[in-house]
Parts: structure tokens; sequence; C-alpha cells
């Protein structure tokens, strides 16, 4: 059994609206600083240590804790799950 750090990104999907980027943007905006910047969004990161055989078990049976869990909606969310061996 090895250890594995599996990171776990949540987003919305394309076309689902996100007020916290559009706020943060807004600021910069207000504020007129950083005008290069044309699109902010905004992500949750889960980070787990777990240990497994491999990394696919890894990835495995974090994506079903966060689906027995939850944690996202996926009518809304995009899901990316990052596998890394400690």
């Amino acid at each position: 059994m090895a250890i594995f750090s599996v990171h776990v990104t949540i987003e919305n999907k394309p076309g689902i609206s996100d007020p916290e980027g559009d706020t943060i943007l807004n600021d910069l905006v207000l504020k007129g600083t950083h005008k290069t910047v044309s699109k902010i969004k905004t992500a949750k990161m889960l980070k787990f240590t777990i240990k497994e055989k491999d990394k696919k078990s890894a990835q495995s049976k974090v994506k079903e804790i966060c689906d027995d869990l939850r944690i996202y909606n996926p009518m809304v969310s995009k899901v990316t799950i990052d596998v890394f061996e400690n």
C-alpha cells in the first residue's frame, strides 16, 4: 500500500454563474487595477491523503467518498480529481 495525495477541484460548469468570481473581477475593475484580467472563476479544492494500492484505486475511492457525501452537485459542478504519489 502506498500513500497518495488526491486533489479534488470543484468548479461550476460552463454557463453556470459564478457570483464570487464576478465580484472579485468587479472589484478589480472598480479599483482600476489589473486591467488585463477579463474573467475570474472560483473553485473549491479538497485535499485528501489516502492509503491505497495504486493511483487508480486512490482516485476511485476518493470519487466514491465525494459521491457518497454529496460534496458536489453533478448538475452544476465540474469535478477534476488529480492523484499524486507521496
